[in-house]
């Protein structure tokens, strides 16, 4: 059994800064691709940003310049830079990964709230 667990949300003023961690743990035995997704109140979930297994990166036209999406193993980052109060989402962990077999993974999602 394959789980996610996210970490590093909170409340921070517009403009400011954070940096959420998803670690994946379990019978891995590869990751194919890592993304993460967000929830706003009333909205569907999104993609924010995705990584390959081979490092390509894609990012919402919403956060592009201001989001780093980064990864490590079986941990993923995001860094997330001049937060807006649109930002404000529950923030979830994505990942593709070989298991006993191949699936798709959710975490249970942290919450960012930029406000002032």
């Amino acid at each position: 059994q394959v789980q996610l667990v996210e970490s590093g949300g909170g409340l921070v003023q517009p403009g400011g800064s954070l940096r959420l961690s998803c670690v994946a743990s379990g019978t891995i035995l590869g990751v194919y691709g890592m993304s993460w997704y967000r929830q706003a109140p009333g909205k569907q979930r999104e993609l924010v940003a995705a990584i390959t297994s081979g490092r390509g990166t894609n990012y919402a036209d919403s956060v592009k310049g201001r989001f780093t999406i980064s990864k490590d193993n079986t941990k993923v980052y995001l860094q997330m830079n001049e937060l807006k109060p649109e930002d404000t989402a529950v923030y979830y962990c994505n990942a593709d990964i070989l298991g006993f077999s191949r699936g798709e993974y959710w975490g249970q999602g942290t919450q960012v709230t930029v406000s002032s």
